[in-house]
């Protein structure tokens, strides 16, 4: 089997770290890639927003499989556009991919289907409209810009004032582009976050292990929010019981939905989920794998990656049966200073080698660029420190001490992550907002 992956981030990175383990794979190229994701792919330039440049590039390599790994090729059509020309990609159809690529759509398909989520107050396309709104809402409020926004589109506020300043520069300065022309108010979940994402071929799925992503920039979920600073995943990490009920009232009835609506769905399927009081409901829907909660499943995989997403993109995964390593896994993130916000880019990183030295240690590479035989800053998220191991205390050690061996002026990184109890969140069990 020839592989090849669409993006070029820490979660390409380890989509490609894992396909290339697969006992039929001959050949994984990643396009655009980065330079630590070029020693173990062939890195092929392609923008990824232009579908036809990416069906001509699967079609000139002789490509058997593509998989796609961010969002903006999926919502751009890039699946029907493979499917036109006959060419197998796993990822979900433009239609399909709507569920993240509009928060408007998904409110209302979740409300069309009964599907848990939290209430919804309004949808407002003007900065007076939706001031004027903030009378009618209850607090704590949670305000989404519809389109794509790297993470960083949505505000839960817990006054008028932070809910006015998020709202004018959503709305009066355009920060957000057209992805921020409207924005919604719902209800501001209390509870416990968990990511769920799923691989299916639209009638049969297999979860993959449960993680955790941790969004705020700074330590003790202090800062603004991130595309994700670390992830976890434990076997700890979510009760049999509460995943039986998730997959009872969210996961099956959203498939059915999805078919009911004659939407095809054939990749992976995030569901951003809040453990509240009153049972797990959907925050949000991503039409792929998450990033970093990537790294942390791949790392805890212990089955044949490419067989899997060959199985889904052709339909037929009801045989397929995943396994994962048990204990734990964990990602912790280095940025760039000035991330979220403004990166500094350009920078060396210096300790690569060393740092992947540390046993058990593996580094996945997101925005980096190589000079010569030097590593450089190229965006905010750097890079991540990656291990699996028996428990979450010895896997949060080892990212701890190989991302010690790295120097990067004005890097950071959380020092918390995974720092939550190990006990299963169960069902009806409440915690405080992560």
């Amino acid at each position: 089997m020839k592989v090849l992956v669409l993006g070029g981030g820490g979660r390409e990175h380890a989509i490609v770290w894992k396909l290339r383990q697969g006992a039929a794979v001959e050949r994984v190229w990643c396009a655009p890639g980065n330079s630590g994701i070029a020693n173990d792919a062939e890195c092929v330039p392609v923008d990824v927003g232009n579908v036809n440049a990416s069906a001509d590039l699967a079609a000139g390599l002789g490509a058997d499989l593509t998989v796609v790994g961010p969002e903006l090729p999926l919502v751009s059509g890039v699946a029907d556009e493979f499917a036109s020309r006959g060419l197998a990609l796993l990822g979900p159809t433009k239609a399909a991919a709507q569920l993240e690529g509009s928060k408007v759509f998904a409110k209302e398909f979740m409300q069309r289907h009964d599907i848990p989520t939290a209430a919804l107050y309004g949808i407002h396309d003007s900065e007076a409209e939706a001031r004027g709104a903030l009378s009618t809402v209850e607090w704590p409020l949670a305000i989404k810009a519809d389109g794509l926004c790297a993470g960083k589109g949505v505000l839960v506020a817990d006054s008028r004032d932070d809910a006015a300043a998020f709202i004018a520069r959503a709305l009066g300065d355009r920060e957000f582009g057209e992805a921020g022309k409207r924005v919604l108010f719902e209800e501001g979940l209390v509870g416990e976050e968990l990511s769920y994402i799923i691989l299916t071929d639209g009638d049969n799925f297999i979860p993959m292990a449960p993680t955790r992503d941790h969004k705020r920039a700074f330590d003790g979920d202090a800062g603004p929010n991130t595309g994700g600073m670390g992830a976890y995943s434990a076997d700890s990490l979510l009760d049999p019981a509460l995943e039986k009920q998730m997959a009872e009232t969210i996961v099956q009835p959203t498939l059915a939905a999805l078919r009911a609506d004659a939407i095809p769905y054939r990749g992976f399927l995030y569901f951003g989920l809040m453990l509240t009081r009153d049972g797990p409901k959907v925050l949000e829907f991503n039409c792929r794998l998450g990033d970093p909660e990537t790294q942390a499943i791949m790392l805890r995989a212990d089955f044949d990656l490419a067989e899997a997403c060959a199985a889904a993109a052709r339909g037929g995964l009801g045989y397929f049966r995943a396994k994962w390593k048990p204990g734990a896994s964990c990602c912790v993130v280095l940025a760039s200073e000035g991330y979220p916000g403004t990166p500094k880019t350009a920078r060396i990183i210096r300790g690569l080698e060393e740092a992947a030295q540390v046993p058990g240690a593996v580094i996945f590479h997101a925005a980096t660029r190589r000079s010569g035989v030097d590593q450089y800053t190229s965006g905010g998220r750097v890079l991540a420190a990656g291990a699996s191991a028996s428990n979450l205390h010895t896997a949060r050690k080892i990212c701890y001490d190989s991302l010690g061996k790295i120097a990067l002026e004005g890097g950071h990184y959380r020092r918390d992550i995974g720092w939550q109890s190990s006990q299963p969140i169960a069902a009806g069990e409440r915690r405080a907002n992560a």
